[in-house]
């Protein structure tokens, strides 16, 4: 697979990610019985597989490490945080307001991502600033 077909790949689920994510916290929040269809609990987990493998496929063919590279390491920390906010806001969250602030907190990562990944910084959308 080249490089760019993968890019395009890691772009489009995320795309796709984010707008299920948005899809299901729509539901959690209006209480939707959709929201334990089983669709809704399997599809992101594909998503996001396929996400983070073409993601992992980039890293191997640009031979970059996570580790060494800031911006590559402030976009782990942020899907980290997306993840756990995530969670937070559509299954964990004990009460509807503590899983708001998780969904506000989960896309706000997300976005935060998608900085990170545009700029090559950990500023994010702060490094157009200056």
């Amino acid at each position: 697979m080249t490089y760019l077909l993968t890019k395009n790949l890691h772009m489009l689920t995320a795309v796709i990610t984010i707008s299920g994510f948005i899809v299901r916290g729509f539901w959690m929040m209006t209480g939707s019985e959709k929201l334990q269809h089983r669709v809704a609990r399997v599809a992101p987990h594909i998503v996001d597989t396929i996400l983070l493998v073409s993601g992992v496929a980039m890293l191997v063919m640009l031979s970059l490490n996570p580790f060494t590279e800031a911006w590559l390491l402030a976009k782990l920390i942020g899907l980290l945080a997306y993840i756990g906010l995530g969670t937070v806001a559509i299954r964990r969250g004990p009460t509807l307001q503590i899983r708001l602030l998780g969904f506000v907190g989960a896309v706000s990562a997300f976005a935060y991502i998608v900085g990170v990944a545009l700029s090559k910084s950990p500023a994010s959308w702060l490094a157009y600033l200056s």
